[in-house]
């Protein structure tokens, strides 16, 4: 089993499902206490935000690059940034290292792909919405007509719960309802065909059973799944 090497605590809440899930994924693979091989290194998020809202993308590049050749340095087999948003900087990060990015975007496409849908609503924070890193990602690289809400003021309130409620554990029923709401919205007046929870901590909040008939892409599941395949692959290439 190779090991994980994981970028986490951005936020503590959405690693802590990480772990969870690499762990139990590990486990329903293999069978008896088999669990995954990780190393893991968890950022002040306080320190990750400033950045994010001063812009100064290239420090938080070189930050979590210097961190990820630690895990690498430690033992770590491929690097996981466990965060939508950091995503921003995942040049950087490769570039810092030798072993693979396993990258957050490129699972969330193959998801897509497999169920089959071309115009997926993303959710997250404002910085994945509006910016291109990510969005322009799947439009060229995986020709999916992904798009953001439409709306400023909807784009506004989900970047907020995320930041101000589910990086600090708050699960709020009213804020579900609003998650919903901007859903059916976008489904109706903007055509999406699935909804990509596009930040780790959205699939927290709510889940594809609270939107039957768009499917639903929760990010952290399907990253999971694309490290543990990596993990057990046992030398094959990928």
């Amino acid at each position: 089993m190779r090991t994980i090497g994981l970028l986490g605590g951005m936020s503590c809440e959405s690693t802590a499902v990480y772990y969870r899930l690499l762990n139990e994924g590990v486990r329903a693979r293999l069978g008896g206490l088999h669990s995954a091989r990780l190393l893991l290194w968890s950022a002040d998020f306080a320190e990750i935000e400033e950045l994010q809202v001063a812009g100064e993308w290239d420090a938080a590049g070189a930050l979590l690059g210097r961190q990820a050749r630690a895990l690498e340095t430690a033992g770590a087999e491929s690097i996981l940034i466990c965060s939508n948003t950091m995503h921003r900087v995942a040049d950087a990060v490769q570039n810092a290292i030798r072993v693979p990015l396993l990258h957050l975007a490129e699972a969330t496409a193959l998801a897509a792909r497999k169920i089959g849908v071309g115009r997926p609503l993303l959710l997250g924070t404002r910085f994945t919405m509006e910016q291109d890193f990510y969005l322009g990602g799947l439009r060229r690289r995986h020709g999916l007509d992904a798009v953001a809400l439409g709306a400023a003021e909807d784009r506004a309130e989900v970047d907020r719960i995320i930041y101000e409620e589910l990086c600090l554990g708050r699960i709020l029923p009213g804020s579900r309802e609003r998650y919903l709401a901007v859903i059916h919205r976008a489904a109706r007046e903007q055509g999406a065909d699935a909804v990509i929870y596009g930040c780790t901590e959205v699939g927290l909040l709510i889940s594809p059973q609270n939107h039957p008939g768009l499917p639903g892409i929760d990010t952290t599941r399907v990253h999971v799944d694309a490290a543990i395949e990596f993990a057990l692959a046992h030398g094959r290439p990928m």
